[in-house]
C-alpha cells in the first residue's frame, strides 16, 4: 500500500499537462499494481468525446474521489488490480467498444488509449520498473 498523497504534491500532479498525467498514471500504477475507476450502482462511471465512450480510470483513490462530485457524488473509487484488468477489463471494454481515457483533468481531458494500447503501455511500464528494480 501507497502512501496517501498530500495537498501539494496533489496540487502539482493536477498541473501536470496530458502526457504527464499518463507518465504519472504508468508509472502509479504498476507501482501500486492497482488501476481506480469510480462506480456507483450502474456502474462505472463514463465519459464520452466526439468519437468514443469511454471509461476514466486513475492512478491513485484521491484522484478518483476529487471526481465524485456533481452529477458523479454517489460514486464511489474502486480499485481493480492489474491482474484482474489484464484479465477482464482490458478484453470486456474491446469487446464493448469502449476507449479508456487516462487520469483526466478537471476539464475531462485526457490522453485516449483503446484498451489494448493501454494494456501494452502497462506492460511496457510494467519491463521498465522491473529492470529498474534490479
Amino acid at each position: 500500500m501507497t502512501q496517501a498523497l498530500d495537498a501539494q504534491q496533489i496540487t502539482t500532479i493536477l498541473a501536470y499537462d496530458n502526457s504527464q498525467r499518463a507518465n504519472y498514471f504508468l508509472k502509479e500504477v504498476v507501482a501500486n499494481n492497482t488501476i481506480w475507476i469510480l462506480k456507483d450502482e450502474h456502474g462505472c462511471v463514463m465519459l464520452n468525446t466526439e468519437e468514443e465512450d469511454c471509461v476514466p480510470v486513475w492512478p491513485n483513490e484521491e484522484f478518483a474521489q476529487a471526481w465524485a462530485t456533481d452529477e458523479w457524488a454517489q460514486c464511489a473509487p474502486e480499485a481493480i488490480s492489474l491482474n484482474k484488468w489484464f484479465s477482464r477489463w482490458t478484453y470486456g471494454l474491446a469487446d464493448d467498444d469502449l476507449a479508456v481515457v487516462v487520469f483526466p483533468s478537471v476539464d475531462q481531458e485526457g490522453l485516449v488509449f483503446d484498451s489494448q494500447e493501454l494494456e501494452v503501455e502497462l506492460k511496457n511500464s510494467q519491463k521498465k520498473s522491473a529492470k529498474g528494480q534490479r
